[in-house]
């Protein structure tokens, strides 16, 4: 099972963890298997099509997921997968 990091607004879906472990063996997998186990939760992240939303980041260990292979990005045992809210401001 991959560590899915958690950001702080995101955590009253997880009952307040800042980490929880999910299986699956692509990203998309582990995102899915999340809502399974934290419902509500992956409306949050991916839009109706199922791509990850606009102003979501996804991270496999320190890597934008938008770099590798997106949602197929393969996951190990040991591997973090991080969900990082776009922040803007000025």
């Amino acid at each position: 099972m991959a560590t899915v990091r958690i950001p702080t607004p995101l955590r009253n879906f997880t009952r307040n963890q800042g980490e929880v472990r999910i299986s699956g063996s692509t990203v998309g997998e582990v995102l899915h298997n999340l809502e399974k186990d934290f419902p509500g939760i992956g409306t949050r992240l991916l839009d109706d099509s199922g791509a990850v939303r606009r102003y979501v980041n996804i991270f496999h260990n320190d890597e934008d997921i938008r770099f590798l292979s997106e949602l197929a990005t393969p996951v190990s045992e040991k591997d973090r997968i991080s969900i990082i809210p776009a922040i803007a401001g000025g």
